[in-house]
């Protein structure tokens, strides 16, 4: 099976260019992810982490 598919992609034009397109996707995604995490403001960061547990507080007021 794997050689069927090889052998396939190897017939079409200009195919090595998409794992070059996949790889910057990729790096660009994960610089653009490193470069939020590291400017995000802590207070917004605290913020965020506290929302599970504001839900479970107001779930048992409730009861």
């Amino acid at each position: 099976m794997f050689k069927f598919v090889k052998g396939y992609m190897e017939t079409i034009d200009g195919i090595a260019t998409y794992p070059m397109i996949s790889l910057l996707i990729f790096f660009v995604f994960f610089t653009l992810l490193f470069w939020w995490v590291i400017t995000a403001s802590k207070s917004y960061i605290k913020e965020v982490s506290e929302l599970p547990l504001e839900e479970d507080n107001q779930q048992n007021n409730q009861l």
